[in-house]
């Protein structure tokens, strides 16, 4: 749903904080779905590095951790917004939203395939 929601917006230079925000939320949503799989339990944490860290034990990925950092930051900017999620240097630009895109997106299916091999 998040993905979808991505494909719909990411044309629009305006909604790149948002874009931002359903990439995190994909990726978050990834990760717990792993620490389930595996029958971890799930925290009560939105930070995607520190769920990266509990599912590395898990599950082989090629992650960029300064990705997850943007996210995280995107994230706390869009849900606690002093200005709406902004990256250090303003908003995220129409490149960074297509960056946070691809890398959710390849996120999902890195831990599908794994998922599915696994059952």
């Amino acid at each position: 749903m998040d993905l979808g929601s991505i494909e719909q917006i990411l044309p629009r230079e305006d909604l790149t904080p948002v874009v931002a925000f359903h990439a995190q939320q994909c990726v978050e949503k990834c990760f717990k779905a792993v620490l389930e799989e595996h029958a971890q339990k799930v925290p009560r944490e939105h930070s995607t590095l520190k769920l990266y860290g509990l599912v590395q034990k898990h599950i082989a990925l090629k992650v960029d951790p300064e990705i997850l950092t943007d996210l995280d930051d995107l994230y706390i900017e869009s849900r606690y917004p002093g200005a709406l999620g902004l990256l250090p240097n303003g908003r995220p630009t129409r490149e960074d939203g297509e960056r946070f895109y691809r890398f959710a997106q390849n996120l999902y299916q890195q831990i599908g395939r794994t998922l599915e091999a696994g059952r």
